[in-house]
């Protein structure tokens, strides 16, 4: 079995890193700690004109929290996704739920259309649907081609059973992809126990921030605890290495 590997980075220096290591494709996206937010069309076109060839899939959620969404902001995603595809990327993820946890068919509709053909993924929205197995079959029919998944757990080793059981059910009709809490000691145990034939992380270190002059008075960040003299990015160590365990197993 041949395995692909998505990296989600927040920056143009993210893909490079993802595209040296050997990636198949990153999730673009910005405001990790908010789970990842839409990345600015000035990112999504530097990241484009830089990678030579790794795929670049930009996320598109407009906010963080739920993933029920008024007609604004599916307005925005709509004008989001298509800008998007029309600067030359190769896909797109996505996502929108109703009250009731289902699929928001006339807005996912309406964002496959806007990706003008591009492959499409339906982001961990999933993981808060409230049953797995019809919304898998309604985006089947919507033409989506990937379901990024914990396993509605909180880490994709914790959703194992669930996943393997979402594989079976795909019959290949459409990609499962695992992601949250895939790391070096998680991967090759996770692709055992589910087969799945991708896997997504983000493979983060954190460093001090490269800044000589700091006034400690001040602080960009609202919601505690943040510390602001450190920042997560992406690790070449560590994302060979999450790549290199899952590569055994398979």
């Amino acid at each position: 079995m041949t395995l692909r590997f998505e990296i989600c980075v927040d920056g143009v220096e993210g893909a490079l890193i993802a595209e040296r290591a050997g990636a198949d494709r990153v999730e673009l996206c910005s405001a990790l700690s908010e789970g990842g937010l839409t990345p600015s069309l000035g990112t999504v076109e530097e990241t484009l004109a830089a990678t030579s060839r790794i795929r670049v899939h930009p996320i598109v959620r407009p906010r963080g929290g739920d993933f029920v969404y008024d007609r604004h902001e599916v307005a925005a995603m709509e004008r989001d996704v298509w800008a998007f595809a029309t600067a030359g990327v190769p896909g797109v993820v996505i996502g929108a739920l109703t009250p009731e946890g289902k699929v928001d068919r006339p807005a996912v509709e309406r964002l496959v259309a806007a990706a003008q053909g591009l492959s499409v993924t339906f982001h961990r929205a999933f993981d808060m649907a409230a049953d797995p197995f019809s919304t898998l079959e309604e985006l089947i029919d919507l033409g989506v081609q990937r379901v990024l998944t914990s396993g509605q757990e909180a880490t994709a080793p914790a959703g194992a059973p669930l996943i393997s059981e979402l594989v079976r059910h795909a019959g290949g009709r459409i990609s499962i992809m695992p992601g949250g809490g895939v790391d070096e000691r998680t991967a090759a145990d996770l692709v055992a126990r589910t087969g799945v034939d991708e896997l997504h992380f983000s493979g983060m270190e954190t460093v001090p921030v490269p800044v000589a002059h700091r006034n400690p008075r001040v602080r960009m960040a609202t919601a505690a605890p943040v510390d602001e003299t450190e920042r997560r990015v992406s690790s070449p160590r560590r994302i060979a290495a999450i790549m290199a365990a899952a590569r055994e197993q398979a």
